[in-house]
């Protein structure tokens, strides 16, 4: 069993900008966890979490493949977020790469398919539209949640990015909460060319949880 990264060094403070490791967050490692071996098998070279938050995830996923020549690159819009996820590596020994930056900007054009992990924990709790976007305009906390109507605001436009993301090996880890429509993510990713499974699903309260693996 792979532990959990080490977030001894965030404080409250951290916490009241930055998404605090949950369920959600769990859930994700988990289905990491259980794919570890080809993960280390596959011999990524380039890894890009999108919205890192404290970082636990790309941690995470350092401690799976180990020692390596793997780059580890994440975004996150929150300038906390950036913060946290530099502390959280250093704190685990994970050589990771913050850049505060909303989704693939501005890597989309020198990553074209050269992703070879994907990793993204979205906003997907269904708010107000006008919700969603002030979350995304503020940069903040809220941004970590809110995401809009039927929740897919923000995961709608990286859904649009994978195909040319992904390099030809490339693997796409998605959180997602069944009011997102699971079966119309897989159809619309896989007119993209982009083959899908449920790794995992939870259910934590009122959310019923899953992660998506999508494949070439």
């Amino acid at each position: 069993m792979i532990p959990t990264p080490d977030l001894s060094h965030l404080t409250r403070t951290d916490y009241e900008h930055v998404y605090e490791p949950a369920e959600d967050t769990f859930l994700l490692l988990d289905a990491l966890e259980e794919d570890a071996q080809t993960l280390r098998d596959s011999k990524p070279h380039i890894c890009l979490e999108i919205g890192s938050g404290s970082g636990c995830v790309s941690s995470f996923l350092g401690a799976i493949l180990g020692p390596s020549n793997t780059l580890y690159l994440s975004t996150d819009i929150n300038p906390h977020a950036s913060r946290c996820t530099f502390l959280t590596g250093e704190k685990n020994k994970i050589p990771l790469n913050p850049i505060t930056a909303s989704l693939t900007q501005p890597l989309a054009r020198r990553l074209s398919n050269a992703v070879d992990i994907l990793l993204f924990n979205p906003p997907y709790v269904p708010t107000f539209e006008e919700e969603a976007a002030e979350a995304q305009h503020g940069a903040g906390l809220q941004g970590s949640w809110a995401g809009g109507s039927d929740g897919m605001r923000v995961t709608d436009v990286l859904l649009r990015q994978v195909k040319n993301l992904l390099s030809p090996n490339g693997r796409f880890y998605l959180v997602a909460v069944k009011q997102n429509n699971i079966p119309d993510i897989q159809k619309r990713m896989r007119d993209d060319g982009l083959q899908s499974e449920v790794v995992l699903q939870r259910r934590a309260g009122r959310e019923h949880l899953f992660v998506l693996r999508f494949l070439r």
